[in-house]
């Protein structure tokens, strides 16, 4: 593939005190920090002075059920990223909402809204919810099956679509001479009836700035590639080998170009959690601390969501009991199934090695070396077919992000990968994706 012009996308990819799982009790984190909305104003100022993409905020609608031993409380991202929008100017400000656990008007205010206080850089991480506590927080007696979700999914993202779109470019005059404050006839009811949903609409915020927040996606399964290739702007996933990486990369670009859209308006990100030293000696012993602190009656019930099998009555120095791993794995996790599978079959790992593995970034990518090793890392993966960019995933904060920006993006920088200045003030601009029209817009062209 051609990399002429090409430019590296990194987003900051914040998870409370870090993304390995012992962060907070790590000597230089600050979990008392975690429901301090100064503490994330910080990061994401730092972020936008180092020019990243974004800052990304993930989310879920139920507490998981191993906060006893790890960091889980956290904001809820549209209040959150409002919060960092009053104190950044350009960065971009992705957070997670459920298409199985909101209604779609609600969220389309949400972030339309987020979109017009921000100046056009919202992004919305669309995804389904696989925990199915969550059922219980919304008065269902089961969590809908991982194929209803999808298909739910699609109505949701249609209903939001037109939301976004019900204002026409221009229908907000406000001209106190004429008495006329919007132009009535580019203001269109939806009129939605669908399998899931009814909704008359229209939406009672006028086009955002980006005409809509970038819709982001998370998942790697059959369903959830299907989903990303027709909708997404930029997916989040998760690969251990650069083949791994080229195959989704690949295919990906692919079943958009089949569907008639741009491979190039659409960012494949792999998650990145870098442990960063002067010397591989100094980057191997920063992991080796952080992993000491690993209770591993947390990250065994984390392996045991992963996989659907409890190893917690079996030797954490014996090798994985591949044998008694189904084929196919938990419902509706099967693309992070699949790759610690992957892991088991390529590297046979005793049981503590696993945990620490996945420990460290919870299936995403972790590098350990110098900031040239990591800059390489990058760059091969971006060159060779299998990224657009990165969530970069801090193993600690701040100190962890800190060192990322000072070390590696110079080095990135001095390779021609990435930018100086931004050259746009909107997410779009960022991830140099169009501005789209107005479904209605286009509907009325057509007719004219």
């Amino acid at each position: 593939m051609s990399n002429a012009g090409r430019q590296l996308t990194l987003n900051l990819f914040i998870y409370p005190g870090g993304h390995h799982e012992a962060a907070w009790r790590y000597k230089d984190s600050e979990p008392a920090r975690v429901l301090d909305i100064r503490y994330y104003q910080e990061l994401a100022r730092k972020a936008e002075a180092a020019k990243f993409d974004a800052v990304f905020l993930a989310d879920g609608p139920s507490l998981a059920e191993n906060v006893r031993y790890s960091s889980r409380v956290r904001f809820e991202p549209v209040t959150w990223l409002t919060a960092i929008a009053a104190a950044t100017e350009k960065i971009g400000l992705i957070g997670t909402a459920s298409t199985t656990y909101n209604e779609p008007y609600n969220l389309a205010r949400l972030f339309a809204s987020l979109d017009h206080i921000s100046g056009g850089r919202a992004g919305w991480n669309i995804v389904t919810t696989s925990d199915a506590g969550a059922a219980h927080n919304f008065g269902l007696p089961e969590h809908p099956p991982h194929g209803e979700r999808y298909e739910k999914a699609r109505e949701f993202l249609d209903v939001v679509t037109k939301l976004w779109d019900s204002w026409e470019d221009g229908a907000l005059v406000a001209d106190p001479q004429t008495g006329i404050f919007a132009d009535a006839d580019k203001v269109h009811r939806i009129d939605h009836v669908g399998k899931h949903y009814r909704v008359r609409g229209p939406l009672n915020v006028s086009r955002s700035p980006q005409g809509r927040p970038v819709y982001v996606q998370a998942g790697s399964s059959e369903d959830g590639r299907s989903f990303a290739a027709q909708f997404a702007e930029a997916i989040f996933t998760a690969h251990q080998t650069l083949a791994s990486a080229q195959e989704f990369y690949s295919d990906i670009k692919a079943r958009a170009a089949a569907l008639g859209r741009r491979p190039d308006h659409l960012r494949i990100l792999p998650g990145i959690s870098p442990f960063l030293g002067s010397t591989q000696t100094e980057a191997d012993r920063l992991e080796e601390e952080i992993n000491a602190l690993i209770q591993p009656a947390a990250s065994l019930d984390q392996l045991k969501r992963m996989i659907g099998v409890d190893l917690s009555g079996y030797d954490l120095d014996g090798p994985v009991p591949r044998h008694i791993i189904d084929t196919n794995g938990p419902k509706g996790l099967a693309s992070r199934f699949q790759l610690v599978v992957d892991i088991v079959d390529r590297e046979n790992p005793t049981i503590r090695q696993l945990i620490q593995r996945l420990a460290g970034a919870r299936g995403h990518r972790v590098v350990v070396g110098t900031p040239e090793h990591v800059a390489g890392e990058i760059q091969t993966w971006f060159e060779q077919g299998a990224a657009d960019g990165f969530n970069v995933m801090p193993p600690y904060l701040t100190g962890g992000f800190d060192t990322f920006v000072a070390e590696v993006v110079p080095i990135l920088r001095q390779r021609g990968l990435f930018r100086h200045e931004y050259s746009g003030a909107t997410l779009r601009d960022h991830y140099g994706l169009p501005r789209p029209d107005s479904l209605f817009a286009a509907e009325q062209r057509k007719s004219a």
